[in-house]
């Protein structure tokens, strides 16, 4: 987190950005200086435990998760554009999406107008935006409209700060794995926060960026915090974990993903007569993080959602025997899935099994990275985009 994204002061920038309801006799907002930068990196993360206990309610399952943020990253760019290219009589800010690396194919899509604190589409909406941000995302396994989570990042930052009349291009460079069970999606939220906070001047303090975040998904604060932390509630609730040691991890990617959705909807199925109804507790796992011991923390592995992940993806559980098989010393599959997680005993070991594993031919691909590593952080401060 920089230290801009915990509350700095106020920067010229953000003086020319807020609207002028936002401070007491302020100057109507003029539009960001074109060419302004700003590049946030984001980790992955890994579940080291995820328990989850029956459907609650309101339609969420509670949740204990031990998270650790794993030194896989994606990039999030995000640069002030000439004003311009948006309706002239245009109020709300407006984002355009590139996406490269992992998941990406076709072109950028067109300036999508964020909806003001309402929620609302603005008056530079055109009847055509949808339609065109539909199209891009057909053609890119990463969305580029209005339904990517770091663009409704954006969208919920600027109605909290109160920006108006700004236009930026958002540049996604993909390195975690998509829709792997890895939260990437998270990750570019929170990316996306931390970026615009920077580039719009909002100064928000790291609270703040941490509530917008659980609203956009349980898994945005985290990749804000990094290191590893226990969720609870939706898994969203966040404390830091104290732990010794650096952990190395073989990631297998499979084809094609799977819905988090429908593997919780199989692990109701599954826990349907069962007299537990409470998450596994994270006992174990805490445990084996104080002693350092990849060893230990390998046996103490839980992923509730494993059982039903499997049920629908069956090629996974030979990945896990793969794995182990190779000399693992822990195995899980990361989340909800399909990506299976392998915990070596150091970082030589980590290089031989994926190695090993990529010659397998039980996987579309492998990553090695090690874990505990920091949330997001800003890499480049700004300057020209030029």
């Amino acid at each position: 987190m920089s230290e801009h994204a915990s509350g700095a002061k106020e920067s010229p920038l953000s003086r020319s950005h807020r609207h002028p309801s936002s401070a007491a006799g302020a100057d109507r907002p003029s539009a960001p200086v074109p060419g302004s930068r700003v590049t946030v990196r984001t980790p992955a993360k890994v579940n080291l435990h995820l328990g989850v206990g029956a459907r609650r309610d309101d339609g969420y399952h509670t949740v204990i998760t031990i998270l650790q943020a794993v030194s896989l990253y994606d990039e999030i760019t995000v640069a002030a554009v000439d004003g311009a290219a948006v309706d002239p009589d245009a109020v709300e800010p407006a984002v355009s999406v590139e996406v490269t690396g992992e998941g990406a194919a076709g072109p950028a899509a067109p300036l999508v107008p964020l909806p003001g604190a309402s929620g609302r589409p603005g008056p530079s909406s055109q009847p055509g935006d949808a339609v065109a941000s539909a199209a891009a995302a057909r053609i890119s396994l990463v969305p580029t409209g209005v339904d990517n989570l770091a663009v409704r990042a954006a969208h919920v930052l600027a109605a909290r700060a109160g920006v108006r009349g700004a236009a930026a291009h958002m540049t996604m460079a993909k390195g975690i794995p998509v829709a792997a069970g890895m939260a990437g999606g998270s990750a570019d939220a929170a990316g996306s926060l931390v970026a615009f906070d920077v580039l719009w001047g909002t100064g928000l303090d790291r609270s703040v960026l941490s509530e917008l975040a659980a609203g956009l998904g349980s898994d945005v604060p985290f990749p804000l915090a990094g290191g590893t932390a226990l969720g609870t509630g939706r898994g969203e609730q966040l404390t830091p974990v104290l732990g010794r040691g650096e952990y190395h991890w073989v990631f297998a990617l499979a084809d094609g993903g799977l819905s988090t959705a429908s593997v919780y909807a199989e692990f109701d199925r599954l826990s349907q007569g069962r007299l537990r109804t409470e998450p596994t507790p994270p006992d174990a796992v805490l445990a084996a993080l104080r002693t350092g011991d990849p060893v230990e923390l390998g046996r103490a592995l839980v992923n509730d959602l494993q059982p039903a992940a499997l049920r629908l993806r069956p090629s996974l559980r030979r990945v896990l025997e793969t794995g182990v098989e190779l000399g693992a010393v822990g195995a899980i599959v990361s989340g909800s899935g399909p990506t299976c997680a392998f915990l070596a005993r150091d970082a030589e070991q980590s290089v031989a099994l994926a190695a090993s594993l990529a010659g397998m031919g039980v996987c579309r691909a492998v990553r090695h990275a090690h874990g505990p590593v920091s949330g997001a952080r800003v890499v480049d401060p700004g300057g020209s985009a030029g």
